[in-house]
């Protein structure tokens, strides 16, 4: 994945346990005849016509005009799982090379046209399939088919060793930043290693071994190109504002004189055995020790899939769950949950557990309630709910997936893949409506009943004896033996396609389709509680949130963390409904409900299909208005959140930004300290002061509900009229003013003893937010510097120097506080040189300046993005969120593109020397002391120790 910036979080996300399945059966669909009859749309759920080239190129087209903008996927049906044993990660590492130039396209330039274009753009590798995607303006749709016909049929002549060096370092840095610098990182490849047999495709990860990245060389990817990204091998999906006739002229006009590669078949199904269960224990930075219980089951698309993921959430789906009422609801895990993620070849049975040190004594104690919970549930059987849960979420997730044109073609090309038929929405949700309750059963006792598993226990660094069982499985030696020659028959010379124009001319593009800004209505409930729409019909769905100013800023600098403890137990249990019952009650709507808190706000969330909208809301008026606050609630609560925190600590990007906060406002205001709060804070925090917390703050007088979606303003406020008994009670929202910077910025070292990597960041106080003066002309400013991929600091770090996967520079403005940062994850090794890198790129912009070219690149960019920025529901509630919260006018955009268009280089260079002078900037860098304070005593900055709140 080619993603700049990386946020890590404290604890595992669900979302690495809860995979989607992809079902791979294949049917023999007839192919979409050419001529007029080619523009009989098919499909149940999203309109499409398909259609195959003569060179093989599948072609997916899903006419949409709801919005101006296009997406084009290209999915090429070749992952990690395509590697040879020995040459693991290459299809990741391929995937960077894809963007590094092709025949006809410079070095950086597709990034660099997409971007210019007002588009975004990525790609992605997991085992089974490499995808490019981009969003662009209907009017660039020719650009972006000529960008990827020039890189799947011209690459070679632009591969050079010097690119293939510098993409081999950015793939290490990523690995280092993804696996090798975070808390678990290790956890699914060890997991692989230990699962499959030595050479199964699933055995090693996406990424691969830096061994491996080391032994190939640039043969190898010459080879590897030639194998697997011919036209035959891919599908390009496009969706949006397209005209289907032009769109498939374009399409055989770049593409269509690409010759065929060799042929691809599809891989054996290889779901993995075991004889045995398999104990491995690994030493981590980590404070929660870890369980995963993994079972080898079937493969995407088998007949018992389905049953298999109804199993996964009875035994471990959230609040409703057997392991959430026995390990989490009592306080012996912070985290429990059980997900069957699938793969084309293969699935696993995944249960995971995240311990409570303070409450269980070894890992062990959580294996013994995993068998006990499956034995409870032999007794329990399936309940009904249990299948209509399932029922509900598998509709509403579709239909919420469907909101967006990139959601839709993803979906399109995924089920063309590895189905061979582009729409089989409806199909899954029939196969899941068809699980019976004895399905359930009959899956658990083929594959999971006292079934061998490889058992995983991660616990802290010198403390094995927390293990479940001494390890009883060695990981096999990789004996890799010199690595063959490629294949010389794959030893593709550069293609010449017989073509009738110039591929060396980058189309033109026509003008600009208009961009609606989406329109709303606003309305005051007695108690002055702002309520603001958008209708739209796109999908039958509903979003709300309701906003309260205040937040953090709420907290007294005594116990900082009240505010989102407070919202953390807004989401237990009620006077009428107990944690597992509201839970039960939301998942049979398939509706979601959230409190939380971000910044000077605390947010509620709500989701739900359009009929099931006043059921939802009887449940939010339950949640907002008679929350229980019970004390085994805020027991359980307080448990978690000390682990969680302690958890944190062990995370390098949660240090960094803690010790920016510190040294820019100091720890004796509640800004320096953590939003979360720190130890002894949560300590202190009483029953008594999370129920004032409510009942001062929990109030309509600086809140908004903002709703998107398919209601009028009339049904939206029979829906929100329960508001108006919301009994309002005055407040005041803190305003912080930072004191002055040091004259002279310091090096804060915060030690990560062992610390592959250095999370660096550099900063100093900045203008507040305003959406037109100095703080909009700064963002502005700063694009070139480091605001895109092809900013002048990510260029140099990641795609010159190679010391990070992405870094980045930025200004962030809030209504009291700003500031501007820069920063990366960087090799430890290189962790002064990238300072230097960044002070360097810094100073020269603040001497110089950006040039006319690059304020011409902006201004086209800007310009053109905005067909991308109020498409999908919860970009339109951005939208209205951002003008209620900072009092902006409805038209602040206009204006914006006004400024844009009318301002010079010499306004914005002015406002560079003003604010980035880089001697005044302060420098945290979280790593291994040890080896990176020598560094930096060269740079000639006071050096200061720091240790974070904590």
């Amino acid at each position: 994945m080619l993603k700049i910036f990386h946020f890590a979080i404290a604890l595992i996300s669900t979302t690495l346990l809860l995979a989607c399945s992809n079902p791979s059966s294949h049917l023999n669909v007839q192919k979409e005849p050419q001529g007029p009859a080619a523009l009989q749309l098919q499909g149940d759920t999203i309109a499409h016509l398909k259609y195959e080239l003569a060179n093989g190129l599948t072609v997916i087209l899903h006419p949409d005009n709801s919005d101006p903008l296009v997406n084009v996927n290209v999915t090429y049906h070749v992952g990690s799982a395509r590697e040879e044993y020995g040459r693991s990660g290459f299809a990741h590492f391929f995937e960077h090379m894809m963007f590094q130039g092709s025949q006809n396209v410079a070095d950086e330039e597709h990034f660099k046209i997409i971007t210019e274009a007002g588009g975004n753009l990525n790609g992605s590798t997991n085992s089974d399939i490499t995808n490019y995607y981009q969003t662009v303006p209907a009017n660039q749709l020719e650009k972006v088919l000529w960008l990827e016909a020039d890189r799947m049929g011209f690459l070679l002549p632009a591969v050079t060793q010097e690119k293939f060096e510098n993409q081999r370092e950015t793939v290490k840095n990523e690995r280092g930043q993804r696996i090798d610098n975070q808390p678990y990182g290790l956890r699914s490849e060890r997991i692989g290693e230990a699962l499959y047999p030595v050479g199964h495709p699933y055995s090693w990860s996406t990424i691969g071994y830096v061994e491996d990245l080391d032994r190939v060389g640039l043969d190898d990817l010459k080879a590897f190109f030639a194998r697997w990204y011919g036209p035959n091998n891919a599908v390009i999906t496009i969706g949006g504002d397209i005209d289907i006739e032009q769109t498939k002229q374009w399409i055989e006009k770049y593409f269509g004189t690409i010759p065929r590669g060799p042929e691809v078949t599809d891989a054996p199904k290889q779901p993995a055995k075991l004889s045995e269960t398999r104990y491995l224990t690994l030493e981590d930075k980590v404070h929660l020790p870890l369980l995963q219980i993994t079972l080898p089951t079937v493969y995407a698309g088998h007949a018992d899939e389905a049953p298999l993921d109804v199993l996964a959430n009875i035994l471990g789906g959230g609040k409703t769950s057997l392991l959430y009422k026995n390990m989490v609801k009592n306080g012996l895990a912070v985290q429990a949950f059980v997900g069957h993620p699938c793969r084309e070849l293969a699935c696993e049975f995944q249960i995971f557990a995240l311990a409570n040190p303070q409450a269980v004594q070894n890992l062990k104690q959580l294996s013994d309630i995993v068998q006990n919970s499956l034995t409870e549930f032999e007794t329990r059987g399936v309940q009904d709910d249990d299948l209509n849960r399932v029922k509900a979420s598998i509709e509403t997730s579709t239909i919420f997936g469907l909101q967006s044109v990139s959601g839709k073609v993803r979906a399109l090309a995924s089920s063309e893949t590895f189905e061979n038929n582009p729409d089989r929405i409806k199909e899954d949700i029939e196969r899941y409506n068809a699980v019976s309750k004895a399905d359930v059963m009959r899956v658990y006792q083929q594959y999971v009943k006292q079934k061998p598993a490889v058992v995983l226990s991660i616990v802290p660094h010198g403390a094995e004896a927390l293990a479940v069982a001494p390890q009883n499985f060695d990981l096999p030696p990789r004996r890799i033996t010199e690595a063959s020659e490629p294949d010389s028959s794959l030893q593709a010379s550069p293609v010449k396609a017989d073509d009738s124009f110039d591929r060396s001319k980058i189309p033109n593009a026509s003008v600009n389709k208009p961009v609606s800004i989406p329109d709303f209505w606003r309305s005051e409930l007695p108690n002055k509680l702002q309520v603001v729409g958008i209708q739209t019909s796109e999908t039958p769905t509903l979003s709300f949130t309701i906003s309260m100013e205040g937040g953090v800023l709420l907290d007294s600098v005594e116990k900082p963390g009240l505010a989102a403890f407070t919202a953390q137990l807004m989401n237990e249990s009620t006077q009428n409904y107990s944690t597992e019952d509201f839970a039960n009650a939301l998942a049979l709507l398939g509706s979601s409900i959230s409190v939380d808190t971000s910044g000077r706000y605390t947010n509620v969330y709500v989701s739900t299909l359009v009929k099931n909208a006043e059921q939802t809301m009887a449940l939010l008026e339950d949640r907002l208005f008679r929350p229980a606050f019970s004390e085994a609630d805020f027991m359980l609560a307080k448990q978690r959140t000390l682990q969680g925190l302690q958890q944190q600590l062990k995370n390098p990007s949660v240090l960094a930004s803690r010790a920016r906060d510190a040294v820019l406002y100091g720890t004796q205001t509640r800004i320096g300290l953590p939003d979360s709060g720190t130890l002894a804070s949560i300590n202190d925090i009483t029953l008594d002061d999370v129920r004032e917390f409510y009942d001062s703050f929990y109030r309509p007088n600086h809140a908004q509900v903002v709703m998107v979606g398919d209601a009028s303003q009339e049904r939206t406020l029979e829906l929100v009229g329960f508001l108006e008994q919301w009994e309002a009670q005055d407040y005041s929202v803190p305003s912080f003013s930072p004191e002055a910077s040091n004259d002279e910025g310091k090096i804060f070292i915060v030690d990560n003893p062992g610390a592959v990597q250095s999370v660096i960041s550099i900063f100093k106080q900045a203008p507040v937010f305003d959406p037109y003066d100095e703080y909009f002309q700064l963002t502005l400013a700063n694009y070139p510097l480091g605001g895109m991929f092809n900013s002048r600091i990510n260029l140099n770090l990641r795609e010159d120097k190679g010391y990070t996967y992405g870094a980045r520079s930025g200004f962030v403005g809030g209504k009291n506080l700003g500031y501007f940062s820069a920063g990366a994850d960087v090799s430890g090794e290189f962790t002064k040189a990238s300072i230097d890198e960044f002070l360097s790129e810094i100073n020269r912009y603040q001497d110089q300046g950006m040039t006319e070219d690059e304020l011409a690149f902006l201004k086209n960019a800007y310009s053109q993005s905005d067909a991308l920025s109020y498409e999908t529901p919860r970009q339109k509630a951005g939208y209205l969120i951002r003008i209620l919260s900072l009092n902006l006018d409805k038209d602040f955009g206009a204006k914006q593109q006004a400024i844009i268009q009318q301002i010079t280089t010499e306004e914005l260079n002015a406002l560079s020397k003003k604010w980035l002078d880089s001697t005044t900037m302060d420098i945290v860098v979280v790593g291994d002391a040890a080896n990176i304070a020598p560094q930096l005593k060269e740079l000639g900055r006071e050096i200061v120790m720091l240790d974070v709140p904590r």
